[in-house]
């Protein structure tokens, strides 16, 4: 579960960079705005440890338990995009992260 709190966190502090950072155009300015923002480097660092976690996931269990309980990632992502952003989500995706969390539920027994 980490591993997968430490994705989406990855995510957020990516989106909350990009944002800061300005429109997406492939100029200097830009450019040096990501990479002087500290939630990109935080970002970076989230994704490091995530990796690292994922080495020892895959070492010490079955691969098809755990590719497929990373989809828990969606589910902190929706809780994120409420949090964070204020995103408004539909009874549709509410019942698609059920569904998600209902099939780790199946997959990790």
């Amino acid at each position: 579960m980490m591993q997968c709190l430490l994705l989406s966190g990855g995510q957020v502090l990516l989106k909350l960079a990009l944002q800061k950072a300005g429109d997406f155009v492939w100029t200097k300015e830009f450019w040096q705005n990501l990479l002087t923002n500290w939630h990109f480097f935080a970002c970076g660092i989230c994704y490091g440890l995530a990796t690292l976690i994922w080495f020892y996931i895959l070492r010490h269990f079955p691969f098809s338990v755990a590719f497929s309980l990373i989809s828990l990632t969606y589910v902190f992502g929706m809780v994120a995009a409420i949090v964070f952003f204020e995103e408004e989500i539909s009874l549709s995706r509410v019942v698609g992260v059920l569904m998600i969390v209902g099939g780790c539920c199946f997959i990790a027994k």
